[in-house]
């Protein structure tokens, strides 16, 4: 399974306590991304700049979309290709965590370690953000769950019973999780 939404939406979070309450191995795709090109991603936004950026995201996005049995937490502009929605749908299935930017702006008020978010005005940005973002979001997920005011143990459970139901359905074509999550 592969989990999408803003920066801040706990994807990694709840990735990582998926994937351990499933048995399966937990990626973080950005931190596969900072291993190739070895620096932090905000260094290489810096010097190499985000199309760059995006190229290397995408061969990784596709790697990864293709493993079976993990549980993938992607960046948050990884849906802003179309060839990553498609390789996450085919390959995985998707959920959408999805926060308001104002639920964000609390969450990653004292973060500076993102590099979308170094602005003047975060809160807008993620308002921005959300607006250009949602939709693709909501194209590449099998589906949605409201992060807000839910605990982590509360959204794991949420996402565990979303991926027991749809197992009990038709997989996605090509999706090599489809037996594995149950």
């Amino acid at each position: 399974m592969a989990l999408v939404g803003l920066p801040g939406s706990g994807k990694s979070t709840i990735g990582r306590h998926l994937a351990r309450s499933r048995g399966l191995e937990f990626i973080d795709s950005d931190h596969v991304i900072e291993t190739r090109i070895g620096c932090s991603i905000r260094e290489y936004f810096e010097h190499a700049g985000e199309p760059a950026f995006r190229d290397i995201e995408a061969e990784v996005i596709a790697d990864l979309a293709a493993r079976p049995s993990i549980v993938l937490a992607t960046g948050g502009g990884a849906v802003l290709r179309e060839e990553n929605r498609r390789a996450l749908r085919a390959g995985k299935r998707v959920v959408y965590l999805r926060a308001t930017p104002d639920d964000l702006a609390r969450r990653l008020s004292r973060d500076t370690t993102r590099p979308m978010l170094q602005v003047a005005d975060p809160r807008q940005r993620l308002r921005e953000l959300f607006a250009q973002r949602d939709p693709l979001y909501r194209e590449c997920a099998h589906f949605t769950v409201d992060t807000a005011r839910k605990s982590v143990p509360m959204l794991v459970g949420l996402v565990s019973m979303q991926i027991d139901l749809a197992a009990g359905a038709e997989p996605p074509p090509g999706d090599p999780d489809a037996r594995h999550d149950r």
